[in-house]
């Protein structure tokens, strides 16, 4: 059954979602009380000096005060609107530690997400309720904006650069999905839905997924490109070893480092002659039209798990030895 019910907004369904509501609320509210007062004004004092009014026009009133006032008083409120703006808006730029990441990948006319643990979506996304969810989100052709009214969040997805946005859904139900940015003739079909689940039923949901982790579709595609051959795992080839450099400085070549993150690495990869490390010569040919994002996306997350250091396995424990005697005497 259709809900055909007014709403003033959308449904709330993220952390983010009443404190959006709050500052629109509050910025309406400011905007409808200073548009009627100043209505309200030109209107009283259009009636009471109008043409043939028996007034005293040659009245000047002037008030120190009321100058004050008038300044202080919208800047104090206008500050005060920002700050508060400022506050819930780098709360959204900041996501904490422990975040499901997800791969997001704009297309005309589509979203292709995929899950850390390898299974897919087209232009749906499942989520668990209550997890911090961060998306990894980039662009095969246009610019695009990932859009969830329910949850008050909206990012642009760009070619060639990754963005993220991130949220914690707070209601189990089905949301809708949208590309806010015009992108082209089929722009109006680029919708989607956002399904969030109870933990246990997304769980079971992962479980049922046929797809390889992405690290795993990486390493394949790192070995059917044969890019061992010059990034030797001594360090000895054309290019730098990959093992264990996800994260840290790299330094490039006329100064300067960068870390290497999943943007350099991309970047890498699609563009090799835009950062090169010192030490080395800008001779690794371009995969740019021979991979796609997703498959940039995959290799990235294969070299992120070379830098993964393993477990270390607890030390044993040392068993106790029964003492001894020295004979003819005591310990």
């Amino acid at each position: 059954m259709v809900d055909k019910s007014f709403r003033w907004m959308p449904e709330m369904a993220s952390n983010f979602a009443l404190d959006v509501d709050l500052i629109y609320g509050f910025l309406v509210l400011v905007t409808v009380f200073f548009t009627a007062l100043i209505c309200v004004l030109v209107m009283g004092f259009a009636i009471y000096y109008r043409r043939g009014a028996k007034v005293d026009r040659g009245v000047r009133f002037h008030s120190n005060f009321m100058e004050v006032v008038w300044a202080s008083g919208p800047f104090v409120l206008s500050m005060a609107m920002f700050l508060w703006g400022a506050l819930v808006f780098f709360d959204m730029k900041t996501p904490p530690e422990n975040t499901l990441d997800i791969q997001v990948v704009g297309k005309q006319w589509m979203w292709k997400i995929q899950h850390p643990e390898g299974r897919t979506e087209i232009n749906a996304l499942h989520v668990p309720l209550g997890q911090p969810v961060r998306l990894r989100m980039i662009s095969e052709d246009v610019i695009h904006s990932f859009f969830i009214p329910a949850f008050r969040v909206k990012q642009d997805v760009l070619p060639a650069f990754f963005s993220q946005l991130w949220f914690t859904p707070t209601k189990v139900g089905t949301y809708h999905l949208f590309c806010a940015e015009y992108c082209g003739t089929e722009h109006s079909q680029m919708i989607g839905q956002v399904v969030v689940m109870h933990p246990q039923d997304y769980a079971r949901w992962l479980a049922d997924a046929k797809n390889d982790p992405p690290s795993v579709v990486g390493e394949r595609l790192y070995e059917r490109f044969r890019c061992g051959a010059c990034h030797k795992a001594d360090g000895s080839g054309n290019g730098p070893a990959l093992a264990a450099i996800f994260g840290k400085m790299r330094p490039l070549k006329g100064g300067g480092a960068q870390a290497a993150n999943e943007q350099y690495l991309r970047d890498a990869i699609m563009n090799p002659h835009k950062q090169i490390l010192a030490g080395y010569q800008s001779v690794m040919p371009s995969f740019q039209g021979q991979l796609s994002e997703s498959d940039a996306l995959a290799i990235t997350s294969y070299l992120k798990s070379l830098s993964v250091e393993p477990a270390t396995p607890p030390a044993p424990k040392d068993e106790a030895k029964p003492a001894t005697t020295p004979p003819g005497g005591n310990e």
